[in-house]
């Protein structure tokens, strides 16, 4: 089968109309606008042929470099980074907001060097069932502990425990998580973090 080429204004006309549709139909069945990518590829798609676990998603604008490995259920949300050049492994059922960076290496000695010094590399892993909140930043080496929370825009620069819930730059504990025996969570606030 022969195709005839398109000319420039007349598939850019064809796009429009395509993404004209498709936001339309986004906009009606779940009352949201996506950029145009997001309305084209299937998030559980990229997740499947990324060798993620069942049920995992990952945006159309997330990064991902190197070694990544993400568990079943995970969600990874828009203009996420996730760079695993030195390795990274993202646990079941997390929620990895948008915005967020993950990084396991570092070029700050290979700058401050005029670029002698390597890269340096360290891996990243993050727990099963946690929730790292929209535009945070995670640096190389870091563990964090299964069931944790990192609130919105704090810098991880150190491991954070299983349980614990972490705020700042740089991030600090400010609470904890209590799964109750009927399953219900608690976010239990230290007395200080409450205070302020």
């Amino acid at each position: 089968m022969t195709t005839v080429p398109m000319e420039p204004e007349a598939f850019a006309a064809a796009l429009r109309a395509f993404h004209a549709t498709r936001d339309g139909a986004m906009r009606a069945d779940f009352a949201r606008s996506l950029p145009f990518g997001e309305l084209v590829v299937d998030r559980w798609a990229r997740a499947r042929a990324l060798g993620f676990g069942d049920g995992a998603s990952v945006y159309d604008s997330a990064l991902v470099l190197g070694d990544v490995r993400v568990g079943a259920g995970t969600w990874i949300g828009p203009h996420v980074v996730l760079d695993g050049s030195g390795g990274l492994v993202i646990g079941d059922t997390c929620s990895i907001s948008a915005g967020v960076q993950v990084y396991t290496h570092d070029s700050v000695r290979w700058a401050l060097s005029g670029g002698t010094a390597p890269y340096e590399r360290a891996p990243v892993v993050i727990g099963d069932r946690c929730y790292v909140g929209p535009q945070a930043v995670i640096t190389r080496g870091v563990t964090i502990g299964e069931c944790a929370v990192v609130g919105a825009q704090a810098l991880v620069n150190r491991d954070v425990p299983a349980y614990a819930i972490v705020v700042g730059t740089p991030a600090r504990v400010v609470g904890t998580v209590e799964v109750q025996a009927d399953g219900r969570i608690a976010l239990r606030w230290h007395e200080r973090a409450a205070a302020a």
